[in-house]
């Protein structure tokens, strides 16, 4: 592997445990046959991933920005990133990770679980100083030297905007199963840990979503060998409470209530209005509350900016298609029935393929996924193991725009390619994955 135009450069890896949490058991190694094979990978499964080694550095430290994104609502798709987020440094100057400093994980690690146990850890109650600072300290620090922020804060809400719209299908398969449409349900929102790290550059890379993140507003402080105490962080509280706050008046099932029967008291009945009084009945005696509160410390960025990214929820139509045609209510699994009626619906069935020929084709489908094991089913993007070659199959719009041609994710087929296709994939969660509702994944396996 070549980068840079350096031949001599080889990769650096970081091995991160499946399932683990606050940097356990997380190492770095050059060759892939470094890796701890003495039982751990059979008992604990790994991601191996890329480490990336032009960090943006702050005082010679490497860091990570911790942002809190808001899940607000599936169908329809809104999403809300938290104005400020944290920073969590390393304790040991950067250098570039050599066969010499690959197990510094002070010094290659941000996690803060990791880096508290460092002699060099420095708590503070300001913003802008010690292991632990607010996002919007970096900010001023990138401004004072001249960094375009609002490029840097673009950035970073398209990549989580991409990020969520690439987890949304699976989150709404799942969320129908347990709150099937029609059903009264409680109200649901997601709050979402959002690890980014800043490249040099000052690109924005992903490095993980949490999906329970910590909420904590305090750390454990060592009085005496052997004896802690929990000691509020100012730094965690000035975010955390914000965005828990905030959450919750976004998330308030009583609002949007209050609102209409404010609306309708508002409104001229027989040309009198109401008095001053009923207006604080309908309210709740909650808007001399929501006045005294801080701003929203949540911005929408989504549907704000959805013209932008629409051309990527294909596969979210996909989902809303296998919702569709799952029949029953709440079910995981597109039964031989659900198949039939999407393939008549789609006007899929030919001459070239009877109805018979689909009956067998759900069959074949369904023993390959079955004949797979667990490990490959999980390995396998989305069933997508036996799958040899895709092409994208145009069929009847229902209700959705074609995607822009300047962002098709392949070249558009002149026509259908359903010239005796051995299996058609569905996008979803199971054996029989759903389809768009501009395209159909066909898949051709050899």
């Amino acid at each position: 592997m070549v980068k840079d135009g350096d031949p001599s450069w080889k990769p650096t890896f970081i091995v991160k445990p499946d399932g683990g949490c606050q940097g356990d058991g997380i190492y770095l190694i050059k060759d892939p046959s470094d890796i701890r094979l003495a039982g751990t990978l059979q008992s604990r499964p790994a991601v191996v991933q890329e480490y990336i080694c032009k960090p943006l550095l702050i005082d010679k430290l490497k860091f990570d920005i911790r942002l809190y994104v808001l899940l607000k609502s599936l169908d329809p798709l809104e999403i809300y990133i938290a104005k400020d987020g944290l920073s969590r440094f390393c304790t040991e100057p950067y250098q570039e990770p050599s066969s010499k400093n690959l197990h510094h994980i002070f010094m290659h690690l941000t996690n803060y679980s990791l880096n508290i146990h460092s002699g060099n850890f420095v708590h503070s109650d300001s913003t802008s100083t010690g292991s632990k600072r607010t996002f919007s300290s970096i900010l001023c620090r990138l401004s004072s030297k001249g960094v375009d922020i609002k490029k840097v804060w673009s950035d970073i809400i398209s990549l989580v905007i991409k990020t969520v719209i690439a987890l949304t299908p699976e989150l709404k398969v799942f969320y129908q199963s347990d709150i099937p449409a029609g059903r009264p349900g409680p109200t649901c929102f997601q709050i979402l840990g959002f690890d980014i790290l800043l490249m040099k550059n000052l690109k924005p890379v992903l490095l993980e979503v949490n999906a329970n993140p910590s909420m904590r507003i305090e750390h454990e402080q060592e009085l005496s060998p052997g004896v802690f105490e929990n000691v509020p962080s100012l730094v965690d509280e000035e975010v955390k409470v914000a965005v828990i706050r905030d959450t919750l008046r976004l998330m308030d099932p009583l609002k949007k209530k209050r609102e209409s029967q404010s609306q309708q008291l508002e409104k001229p009945l027989a040309a009198k209005e109401a008095p001053d009084s009923e207006r604080a009945i309908a309210s709740g005696g909650n808007a001399y509350a929501e006045a005294h509160l801080p701003s929203i410390c949540l911005k929408q960025v989504f549907p704000k900016y959805a013209k932008q990214f629409n051309y990527l929820r294909l596969v979210d139509r996909m989902a809303n298609l296998f919702i569709r045609f799952l029949g029953i209510k709440g079910s995981m699994k597109l039964g031989p029935t659900g198949f039939r009626t999407f393939i008549r619906n789609c006007k899929l069935s030919s001459s070239s393929l009877s109805m018979a020929a689909v009956d067998i084709l759900y069959i074949d489908i369904t023993r390959r996924w079955n004949s797979m094991t667990l490990d490959q089913r999980e390995s396998a993007p989305h069933a997508l193991a036996p799958v040899k070659q895709l092409a994208i199959v145009e069929v009847l719009p229902c209700g959705h725009p074609p995607l822009p041609e300047t962002h098709s994710p392949c070249t558009r087929c002149p026509g259908p390619v359903l010239k005796e296709p051995q299996a058609i994939l569905f996008m979803g969660f199971n054996s029989i994955r759903p389809c768009s509702s501009t395209a159909l994944i066909t898949a051709l396996i050899k």
